[in-house]
C-alpha cells in the first residue's frame, strides 16, 4: 500500500502554545514541520525547534508563502497577524487560528499533563517493586549504627569512642545516599529540563537504581563505553529509560544468570546506546506489541506494562529510534539511536 504524503505544517508563534504544538507534531510521522517563526529571537519554541532539528524561519512572509505548506497554525492570538497570513499565504495552504488554534493547544496541554502523570506513576510503581532491595540496603547500615550505639553506652576509651563514631557517621552517609538516589529518581521531571547529558555516567547511575528492582546475582556486567558519548535531552527521562531497560534485561536473566552489556558509541549522525542481555529473549508473536501501553509478559502485579511505552515515547520526543533484536533463549538487544541536534543561528524576526 503506498504511503500517504506527509502533511506539511508551518507554526506561527513560538511561545508556550507554539512550543507545545511543536513537541506534538514532531512525534507524528505523518507530519512534517516546514518551519516555525516568531518576532522574538529568544522565544522558547525557536530554541526547542533547533534542538529537534526543525527549521527556524527568520521571516513570516517567507514561511507562509512557501508553496509546500499545507497548514499554517497561528498561535499568536494577534488579529493583525491572522489578517496578514490570510492575505499573503500560499493558495494551497489552510489556516488554523483563533479559537480553533486555542482549542488544539488546550488538547495538547491536556495530553501532556496526562502523559506526565502516567510517567510519574510508572516511576513510583517501579520504586514499589524496588522495596525489598531498598529495605536490604538501608537495613544493613541501620543495624551497624544500632550495634555501635549500644557499644558506646558503656565505652570509656576515647580512642574507641572516636573510631566507632566515625563508623556511625559513614553508615549514616551510606543510608542518606540511598535515600537521595531514590528521591532524585522519583521526583517529577521538569518540562524544560534539557541539557547535554553524559550517556556513560547516566548508564552507571541507572545501574545503581536498577539493583533495587532486580537481583544481579550471577550476572556479569560488561561496559563498552565510548569516552565523551553524550546527547541533548532531559537527564531524568534518560535515567528513567535506562533504568527500565536495564531492569528488564536483568529480569530476563533471572533463571540462570548471564551477561548484561552496556555500550555507547558516537557516529556522524548522533549517539547510540545498546543494552544487551543473554536472557530468555522475546517471542516473535509478541515483539510487535512490547511498546504498546499496558502490555506486559510479566505475572500479574509484577509489571505495569508502561515501561517500554514510556521509553518509546521519550525516544520519539527526542527524535530518536529504537531497534530491537531478540532470539528466544539467546537474549535481547535494545539499541537506542539519538540524532545530532546542532543549533544554528537565526534572528527569528517576523
Amino acid at each position: 500500500m503506498p504511503t500517504s504524503p506527509a502533511t506539511k505544517i508551518a507554526i506561527v508563534g513560538a511561545g508556550r502554545g507554539g512550543t507545545a504544538l511543536l513537541e506534538l507534531f514532531h512525534q507524528i510521522p505523518s507530519i512534517e514541520i516546514v518551519g516555525i517563526v516568531d518576532h522574538d529571537p529568544l522565544a522558547p519554541g525557536l530554541q526547542r525547534a533547533r534542538e529537534l532539528g526543525a527549521p527556524v524561519v527568520d521571516k513570516l512572509s517567507t514561511l507562509i508563502g512557501d508553496y509546500q505548506v499545507n497548514l499554517i497554525v497561528d498561535v499568536t492570538g494577534d488579529p493583525a497577524i491572522e489578517r496578514y497570513i490570510a492575505e499573503h499565504k500560499s493558495a494551497k495552504a489552510d489556516i488554523l487560528s483563533g479559537p480553533v488554534s486555542r482549542l488544539l493547544w488546550d488538547l495538547v496541554q491536556h495530553e501532556t499533563r496526562l502523559h506526565t502523570e502516567l510517567f510519574h506513576a510508572e516511576k513510583l510503581a517501579g520504586i514499589g517493586s524496588f522495596a525489598a532491595g531498598i529495605a536490604h540496603d538501608i537495613n544493613n547500615p541501620l543495624q551497624l549504627i544500632l550495634g555501635l550505639a549500644e557499644n558506646l553506652v558503656d565505652e570509656q576509651d576515647p580512642v574507641v569512642i572516636r573510631e566507632q563514631t566515625k563508623d556511625i557517621i559513614e553508615a549514616v552517609k551510606r543510608t542518606s545516599a540511598i535515600c537521595q538516589e531514590l528521591t532524585q529518581y522519583a521526583r517529577r521531571s521538569s518540562v524544560r529540563g534539557d541539557a547535554i547529558v553524559c550517556l556513560n555516567g547516566q548508564l552507571d547511575e541507572a545501574l545503581k537504581i536498577a539493583r533495587y528492582a532486580a537481583s544481579f546475582h550471577d550476572i556479569a556486567v560488561v561496559k563498552a563505553y565510548t569516552p565523551g558519548a553524550a546527547v541533548r535531552g532531559s537527564p531524568d527521562e534518560l535515567l528513567h529509560m535506562f533504568v527500565n531497560l536495564i531492569t528488564n534485561a536483568v529480569h530476563a536473566m533471572d533463571q540462570g544468570g548471564g551477561t548484561l552489556t552496556l555500550s555507547t558509541s558516537m557516529t556522524k549522525d548522533g549517539a547510540q546506546v545498546a543494552i544487551a542481555d543473554t536472557g530468555c529473549g522475546i517471542a516473535l508473536d509478541v515483539k510487535e506489541q512490547i511498546f504498546e501501553p499496558f502490555f506486559t509478559t510479566k505475572e500479574s502485579g509484577k509489571g505495569t506494562g508502561l515501561g517500554l511505552y514510556n521509553v518509546n515515547t521519550i525516544m520519539g520526543k527526542m527524535g530518536g529510534t529504537i531497534a530491537v533484536e531478540s532470539e528466544v533463549d539467546r537474549g535481547t538487544t535494545f539499541t537506542l539511536s539519538f540524532p545530532n541536534h546542532d543549533p544554528y543561528e537565526g534572528d527569528g524576526a517576523l
